[in-house]
Formats: C-alpha cells, structure tokens, sequence
C-alpha cells in the first residue's frame, strides 16, 4: 500500500496524488492509496486504491478523447512506458521496491486551471444539504419539493476553488469568469457537461447510476485537456442502478462509505481525522474493486 513512497525528487503532493518531474514536458503522477473525505486526508490508506484509480482514470480518458484530449501518455506498467524506463526516477529503487508502477502515469505537463468543475447529475451529498437549508444548490433556485437523489432535469455545473488545504469554496459564474474569461468559463461548464453525459449513459448500460463528478483541466499548446484523475470513485457518485430509488441514501462503490462512517463518529471533518478501523478499511477496498471490475470489466 503505497501511502509516501520513498522515491526523491517529489515534485507535489496532493491530497491523493504525488507528481515527479520526468522531463521538461512530462511528469510521473502516482495515484497513492491515501483517501481524504471533506477535504481532509485520513491517516490510514485503502489498499488497492491507487491502482484503481489510476486504471480507470486511463480508461475514461481513452473513452472520451473524442470529447476533449487529456494528458495521458502511457500507463507505467505498460511497454508504452518503455521509453522513459531509464530516467532517474522510474530507475529508482524504490519505484521497484514500493510498485510504483502500478499505480502511476506518464503524463503531460500542462498549466493547470485552479478550478474544480463539478457536475452534478443527481440532488445528493452537500447539494442535497443546501437544497434542504435554502432551496438552492451553488446558489442557484431549485424547483420546489426535489428529494434526496432525484434527477435533476439537466446536469447542473456547479464549479469550486481548488484548495491545496483546508475546504473548496463554490464558485459563481462571475467568479469563473473573472479568473478564466467568459469564453473559457461556457467551454469548461460545456465540456464537463459532455463528458459527464456520455459517461452517465455508459456506466448505465453497466449498472451503475454516475451521480456526479468532478474534473480538473488544463492548458497545453492552447488547447483544453483534462488533467489528473477522470471519473473515479474519488472524484465521483455510483451508485448501484438495482438499488436505485429516490428519496433516500442510495448504496454506492465510492468513499460515501467512508464518509458516512466518519459522519457516524461525530468526526467535526477538520484535521486530524480519525483513524478507520480494518473492517471498515477493508470494505472500501472492495468496493473500489467492484467499481473498477463494473466499468472497465477488468480485474485489478
């Protein structure tokens, strides 16, 4: 379970991820088995976590490319990697010893823009919060008697900031406009939209309802990417479509379990977070397992 791997040179550490720099133009991105749940990161990791998410967000980005590219160059594991094998840093011992590989990808450097675009396809988590306070969500008036997991009519696109520490913030449109320009702002919310559209109707064909997500672009040669993960169980709701009803909890394959446990713990969601029991450790891991196994119809 790669929790800090030992490799030098770390160029970032996320709450999730670490980013080494290969080259000029390309980076290492680790995908560690740390989780974090209201923006904090818990002590304890999930074992299998990190492959799974680097595995899924490869296959989303080869299956949406003809949306938007993205800054995918090769899975590490794979013979695609071959060429950056002798940099200093895949050569490490460590990167063997902790099987780094696994969980990481060659990608490209790109300028990050400092917004998380959150789609939301379904009313749940804090939306259905806000909604139940003030019939809003980001903000925005919302028709009058929604319950806990209902469709929205269309995917609403509800941006935050992206904090390095501490909790993201909602963002209105003049505020995505103030930082990027009206233009970019209607091509991130158009594209977020998009890409979440098409996955929805693809994990449904599979059994599994994609409630929301969240995505993270980037700017290369002046062109709009997708950067870091895509439509993972970190940065996502699935929820099982059998299970599916409307007007309460729905059973998931993503770390709303975690977040419920902590919830049941009276936990303030501010630094330190409690440490997760084994039992409760082991069945997130299982899960993050069926979400994989469920849409890529691999097995880690």
């Amino acid at each position: 379970m790669i929790i800090e791997t030992r490799m030098p040179n770390r160029m970032h550490r996320g709450k999730v991820r670490d980013t080494y720099q290969l080259t000029d133009d390309l980076l290492l991105m680790v995908a560690t088995d740390r989780i974090s749940a209201f923006d904090v990161v818990l002590p304890n990791g999930i074992p299998d976590k990190g492959a799974a998410l680097n595995g899924m967000s490869a296959f989303w980005f080869g299956l949406t490319e003809h949306i938007v590219p993205n800054h995918l160059v090769a899975l590490a594991e794979s013979s695609d990697a071959s060429p950056y094998a002798g940099n200093p840093i895949m050569s490490d011992p460590a990167y063997a010893e902790d099987n780094v590989a696994r969980q990481a990808m060659v990608v490209k450097k790109a300028e990050r823009i400092d917004i998380e675009c959150i789609v939301r396809g379904y009313i749940t988590g804090s939306a259905w919060g806000e909604y139940r306070r003030q019939g809003t969500v980001s903000g925005k008036e919302m028709p009058a008697g929604l319950v806990e997991g209902d469709l929205f009519p269309e995917p609403l696109f509800t941006p935050t900031t992206k904090a390095e520490e501490g909790h993201d913030e909602n963002m209105t449109d003049a505020e995505v406009e103030a930082m990027v320009g009206a233009e970019m702002a209607q091509k991130l919310a158009d594209t977020s939209k998009a890409v979440y559209l098409y996955a929805h109707d693809f994990a449904k064909e599979r059994g599994i309802v994609l409630a929301d997500t969240k995505m993270e672009f980037g700017i290369l040669d002046g062109e709009l990417i997708l950067i870091d993960e895509l439509l993972t169980p970190d940065s996502s709701r699935f929820w099982d479509a059998e299970g599916y009803a409307p007007g309460k909890s729905q059973p998931s394959y993503d770390k709303q379990f975690v977040r419920d446990w902590l919830t049941a713990q009276g936990w303030n969601q501010e630094p330190p977070a409690p440490e997760l029991p084994d039992d409760i450790v082991q069945q997130t891991a299982q899960l993050y397992r069926q979400a994989y196994h469920r849409l890529t119809g691999q097995s880690l």
